[in-house]
């Protein structure tokens, strides 16, 4: 089984559904403070997390402020968006995963089942939106 460095937005319903399925298929995690952690200190780490995804795929769609259209991802550079996610890392779309030097940014179980062997009963299981979308303040902090 795999060591995963799962960087995660503590409270975050679906972080704690990822990390159980990930714990429950016998891989060990290293958990980190998504909205804590020194980015400005390191962008080329968060850089490195979004890979070849197109610019719009980096962004958490439940955030606040890409839901209410203040944020439109697709209009931005890459400059631009690694600058915002930097500024206000809520933006980011999660979890980021570190495993074996493969850098994985959110839950996609295809993905997932390719690089961890992950099975999981329900692949239409949506593990990455949050479920909380009613509710702006859900995902606030």
């Amino acid at each position: 089984m795999a060591n995963i460095d799962f960087y995660e937005k503590p409270g975050c319903v679906n972080n704690t559904r990822q990390k159980q399925l990930l714990s429950e298929a016998g891989h060990e995690l290293q958990v980190f403070n998504l909205l804590t952690y020194p980015w400005a200190a390191t962008p080329e780490k968060l850089r490195a997390f979004l890979g070849q995804l197109p610019v719009a795929e980096w962004f958490n769609r439940s955030a606040p402020a890409v839901k209410n259209g203040e944020i439109v991802p697709e209009t931005l550079n890459e400059q631009q968006a690694l600058a915002l996610l930097i500024a206000q890392p809520l933006l980011i779309r999660r979890p980021l995963m570190e495993v074996n030097g493969v850098h994985l940014v959110g839950f996609d179980l295809a993905v997932l089942s390719h690089t961890l062997a992950l099975k999981v009963a329900n692949t239409e299981a949506d593990l990455e939106t949050c479920p909380k979308t009613q509710t702006q303040s859900a995902c606030l902090s």
